[in-house]
């Protein structure tokens, strides 16, 4: 007789990071030019600068046992595992102007920025939203 036990589904987990169309096609086209060593985008947060955080992103050659992967549209952006409850639930996106280009974070757990706009006040997500990521 076998047993049919049923295991209830998952929710999907959501997403740490999403991408705007222009990020992910920056990030991609960055990728190519790289070559197939580069695994993805890498990005994480440090403390540092006058609002006591910094976003950061190299290039990575692997991903990491712990690192969440966000692919979209051929781009692949690696979280940091230490940078997720900072980053939950924030838009990446690639702004152009007259005079420069950068990748801009639309981070809901931001609380302020200092006036250069080179670092940022973050606190970690809600226990509630960290609780779903866990499930």
């Amino acid at each position: 007789m076998t047993d049919q036990t049923s295991t209830p589904a998952r929710r999907p987990r959501p997403k740490v990071l999403t991408l705007t169309p222009r990020a992910a096609e920056r990030v991609r086209a960055i990728m190519e030019s790289k070559g197939p060593e580069v695994a993805g985008l890498k990005i994480g947060v440090k403390k540092g600068g006058c609002a006591g955080m910094e976003y950061t992103m190299t290039w990575a050659d692997s991903v990491g046992k712990f690192d969440e992967v966000v692919e979209q549209d051929g781009a692949r952006v690696i979280v940091d595992p230490q940078a997720v409850l900072y980053l939950l639930g924030t838009e990446m996106d690639y702004k152009t102007d007259k005079l420069s280009a950068t990748f801009v974070f639309n981070n809901p757990n931001q609380t302020g920025a200092c006036g250069c706009g080179e670092s940022v006040n973050l606190v970690p997500a809600s226990k509630d939203v960290a609780e779903v990521l866990g499930d």
